[in-house]
């Protein structure tokens, strides 16, 4: 048996032989120059970090392109220091791809593994030096979009983050103020500059990252806690940078049949353990094949040559332009149209779903027909290859266990952005119209079709969370299979912009939206019947 340690991967050919790519640089070397000169640490050392930022980096060593690696942090969990600790800050990342293969790599990039406790002496001095060392040039993120907020849904200053004001940078509680202390110690140490560098998948992550953290700093100058030149450090971009970003790839919670193939090649100590805080952790990731990160090119210490490992380093407009293709045309509207009918048709996996020709037939044409003939196209990334590697490549990999009923959760708070915006471009384009949009009224029908909790063989079923709940349940609350529903009845939710982007009856779509849901409401096996004949429809419109 094989285990993940610096003195277990001594054995070179047992590991070579089991499959495993492993590191071929002096590690011990790499490690010693990241802690004595870092360049780069990240904050939210979880999976997403390991299988793609953390392995870009390893491929980069094995390449000679870089000497240092990684310095992770972890902000919650010290549990996950200790089990990193454990195989001394190596990772396995099982990629999992399309065809049935896996590659197996070791990832040995990231040289240290520190705590973000203020409480704990030793680890707050090292994050102090590491803050301070004229060397660092990235410090990046991957620590969820809630990670950024300071308010709660009414505005007000979450607790933690108010006491942190009042305060100022000595000891403070919140995540970001945490941050925000560390960059005040480089402020003082000399201005020194840096990149704050958001990879979470959220829209205008270095946009909500900046404010977070400029809201602290302001807080602290209103209170006499900090320096007034400390926001004029912030929001000099010559000294402080915040890139917008846009990464791309889906890496599951540590898969049992992965953890299984992993222990018949050899490797021991590989079962997930769950931490007293609950999350799950493993020495091993699994993720999918394809990735995608495009950052914008705003470095003032000079920037880690990730580019040189597939990263793609530009411009704001065309990260902002590559964010718009991935998330209102080219990848979010497909899923969010297979999860409501994959609901509705008792799929409990994506990759089940792209067996069904209907379903497969809907994304098509709201992908390539529908939304494509109004994308921006970024020009580092090819809207239509983008497209065929979601539809050929992503959805189909048996490996992904992505469930339609995750991902239609929060559909009310997506509709506007996934399908809205399309819209939007059709009305504002003279040589287009909304009649030729066939299949996007489809999936609003399908979504108020969902919300009356009832499948397509007439059996209830559990509707995702979704803030809007209470709101728009109620208007298909008394409608049954069999009815015949009329505008007035569903006209609070299609006349809500707030869902849908646009008024649907301004936008001319809400006539046809009726009828579709009177059809796939018509009696049980009516959703498949309906699907069937939109999408035939749709493909004799376009010969």
């Amino acid at each position: 048996m094989m285990k993940l340690s610096n003195e277990g991967l001594k054995n070179t050919q047992e590991w070579v032989s089991a499959g495993f790519n492993i590191p071929t640089y002096d590690r011990h070397a790499m490690v010693e120059k990241t802690i004595a000169e870092p360049t780069w640490v990240h904050f939210g050392a979880g999976n997403l970090f390991k299988a793609f930022p953390a392995t870009v980096a390893e491929k980069l060593l094995n390449e000679g392109k870089m000497e240092k690696g990684v310095i992770a942090v972890e902000g919650f969990d010290p549990f996950m220091i200790e089990v990193n600790k454990e195989h001394d800050n190596l990772a396995v990342l099982a990629t999992l791809k399309h065809d049935g293969n896996v590659d197996k790599t070791v990832v040995g990039s990231i040289a240290e593994t520190v705590m973000l406790d203020p409480k704990d002496q030793d680890a707050w001095k090292r994050m102090a030096s590491i803050f301070t060392a004229p060397s660092l040039q990235m410090a990046s993120f991957t620590i969820t979009e809630k990670g950024y907020a300071i308010t709660d849904a009414a505005g007000n200053l979450l607790p933690l983050v108010e006491k942190d004001f009042e305060n100022g940078p000595q000891n403070p509680e919140s995540y970001l103020g945490k941050v925000a202390s560390l960059l005040y110690e480089r402020y003082k140490n000399g201005q020194l500059p840096i990149a704050m560098v958001s990879m979470d998948n959220c829209s205008h992550n270095g946009q909500k990252l900046q404010d977070a953290i400029v809201a602290y700093a302001k807080g602290w100058v209103k209170n006499g806690k900090s320096d007034e030149g400390f926001v004029e450090y912030l929001e000099n971009p010559a000294k402080v940078s915040f890139p917008w970003s846009m990464i791309d790839k889906i890496t599951p919670r540590p898969d049992a049949s992965v953890e299984a193939m992993l222990e018949e090649a050899g490797l021991e100590d590989v079962k997930p353990v769950k931490t007293p805080r609950g999350s799950f952790v493993a020495p091993f990731v699994n993720a999918e094949e394809t990735e995608y990160l495009v950052i914008e090119d705003a470095f003032p210490n000079g920037k880690v040559p990730l580019d040189l490992g597939g990263i793609i380093y530009t411009d704001r407009d065309t990260v902002n332009n590559v964010e718009k293709m991935k998330v209102t045309t080219c990848l979010n509207p497909l899923h969010t149209a297979m999860s409501i009918y994959g609901c509705l048709l008792d799929y409990d996996k994506i990759s089940e779903e792209m067996k069904d020709e209907d379903i497969v037939d809907l994304i098509r044409i709201i992908g390539y027909d529908e939304g494509l003939p109004v994308v921006v196209n970024p020009g580092i990334l090819d809207p239509k290859q983008f497209i065929d590697t979601v539809i050929g490549v992503r959805l189909p990999n048996p490996f992904m266990p992505d469930a339609p009923q995750r991902i239609a959760t929060d559909t009310s708070q997506k509709l506007s952005v996934r399908f809205g915006e399309t819209i939007k471009s059709y009305l504002n384009d003279e040589n287009l119209s909304t009649n030729d949009l066939k299949l996007i009224p489809v999936v609003f029908a399908g979504w108020i079709r969902y919300l009356m909790g009832i499948d397509d063989q007439g059996e209830g079923f559990e509707i995702s969370a979704d803030p809007l709940l209470e709101e728009v349940r109620p208007v298909v609350a008394n409608i049954k299979l069999g009815d015949i529903v009329t505008e007035e009845t569903l006209r609070p939710i299609l006349s809500n912009q707030k869902i849908f982007g646009v008024d649907l009856y301004e936008a001319g779509m809400a006539d046809e939206v009726v009828k579709i849901f009177n059809e796939l409401i018509e009696k049980p096996g009516a959703v498949r019947k309906t699907l069937h004949k939109k999408v035939t429809e749709a493909k004799e419109a376009k010969k």
